[in-house]
């Protein structure tokens, strides 16, 4: 049985539109690349030939990649009440109680996580203890050093 990867709209066209780009863009012109290599003669010690293949397998392997992701893709459903708490692509701002910082996050699938621009993982030590939690609620954030968050906004689309 193939796990459904659970993915937001957005982040289901932002995949969509990466493989478009990489099949309509990319992949073409990798192509014009291999074939100005090959026409330069010896492909046994030509660096642009190797980089071309190289950069062919890099498309190759992540075009795979994307397909397989949108063959298995649950789309989180925007349709959310408060009443349900955290969900995924709720937009949770917490309170680190161990030193009073206050953090907004978004809550999304393991595909889309990316720390650096809010986007964390509903299956990260974080995303795990503040999904299905409401606005007030204390809990525990099991990772390292355990440490407790307090919740105090959840935003829906």
């Amino acid at each position: 049985m193939v796990n459904k990867i659970e993915l937001t709209k957005e982040g289901a066209e932002k995949l969509e539109k990466e493989l478009r780009h990489l099949i309509d863009i990319d992949r073409p012109e990798v192509i014009e690349a291999l074939q100005a290599a090959r026409s330069q003669g010896d492909l046994s010690e030509n660096a642009d030939y190797d980089a071309a293949r190289t950069k062919q397998a890099e498309i190759e392997g992540r075009i795979k990649e994307i397909e397989n992701i949108l063959a298995n893709v649950k789309i989180i459903s925007e349709k959310t009440t408060k009443s349900k708490g955290v969900v995924l692509g709720s937009k949770v701002t917490i309170k680190d109680l161990s030193d009073d910082t206050v953090e907004t996050y978004t809550i999304v699938g393991t595909v889309e996580a990316n720390p650096l621009k809010g986007l964390i993982s509903n299956v990260s030590p974080l995303g795990r203890a503040v999904v299905d939690k409401n606005i007030g609620d204390i809990v525990s954030v099991h990772a390292n050093k355990e440490y407790k968050v307090e919740i105090l906004n959840i935003e829906y689309k």
